[in-house]
């Protein structure tokens, strides 16, 4: 099933802030690269996120590219990405803030 991608405002921010530190570091070709694994990969393949389910919210997905994660939702032939980021901070807090907030 083809999916259209669609990417909050707050995940549009990730992903550029997120382009800026790899391209940064590594250089414009990685970041672009990195990103385009992140935006490819088949999102029905995605697991709850941990933090999520342990509240007992279970609509959301993430997908990894570590240490990055990209947390969406599946809405019919939609995917609404809600960010993209580095899965070494405190998630729990950062998820809760991010998405219970939305």
């Amino acid at each position: 099933m083809p999916y259209r991608v669609l990417f909050s405002e707050d995940a549009e921010r990730d992903i550029e802030d997120l382009y800026r530190f790899i391209a940064g570091r590594e250089g414009a070709e990685t970041a672009e690269r990195i990103l385009t694994d992140i935006e490819s990969a088949c999102p029905a393949r995605g697991n709850i996120p941990k933090e999520l389910a342990g509240i007992g919210i279970s609509e959301y997905r993430e997908l990894h590219h570590k240490p990055w994660r990209m947390i969406y939702r599946i809405l019919g032939t939609d995917v609404v990405v809600y960010c993209v980021v580095d899965g070494r901070r405190d998630m729990q807090s950062f998820l809760e803030r991010r998405l219970i907030r939305a």
